[in-house]
């Protein structure tokens, strides 16, 4: 099995209609050359799935770790089908980067749990900037793309596992 280098890589056919839908895309402020990247492909693939403009409900908070709170927020008070958090966090010489990365893939996690919202981890944690802008529309593709996907296909799930 090859393995997969391209972020936005798929096959369309495999993608539902977003028709139904309403989507909430939380984008961090932090490293908005790649964030606004990831929100722009996000945007982008689920109008090109079905996903009326208005039906796209667009936050953006300061910073990463704030991603776990707006998709709480959000899946409590707005009836959203799916919440895309877009963020990034790029590795420095301090632990930040690791408490940083932990308190927001679990935070995220029990957002999901809790709610059963679907909640999608677009958030990159890499080494180096160049590493970041290589997967928000370079060489890797756009994370943002992938997570517009992923948000489909589980509002999908949800409702397949719902209606039986």
């Amino acid at each position: 099995m090859q393995k997969q280098t391209d972020l936005s890589a798929y096959d369309p056919n495999s993608v539902p209609d977003g028709a139904p839908y309403r989507i909430a895309i939380v984008a961090a402020e932090w490293n908005p050359e790649v964030t606004n990247s990831m929100l722009q492909g996000a945007y982008d693939t689920l109008v090109e799935h079905g996903v009326a403009k208005d039906h796209i409900d667009v936050h953006h908070v300061p910073g990463t770790f704030e991603l776990s709170t707006a998709a709480s927020l959000l899946a409590r008070h707005t009836g959203v089908d799916a919440i895309i958090c877009i963020g990034c966090v790029i590795q420095g010489e301090t632990r930040h980067f690791e408490f940083i990365c932990q308190a927001v893939s679990q935070g995220l996690t029990n957002v999901a749990i809790q709610t059963g919202t679907p909640v999608i981890f677009s958030v990159l944690t890499t080494n180096t900037p160049q590493q970041a802008l290589d997967r928000a529309g370079g060489k890797h593709g756009n994370k943002g793309v992938e997570g517009a996907i992923t948000a489909l296909k589980m509002c999908a799930l949800h409702d397949n596992i719902v209606s039986k």
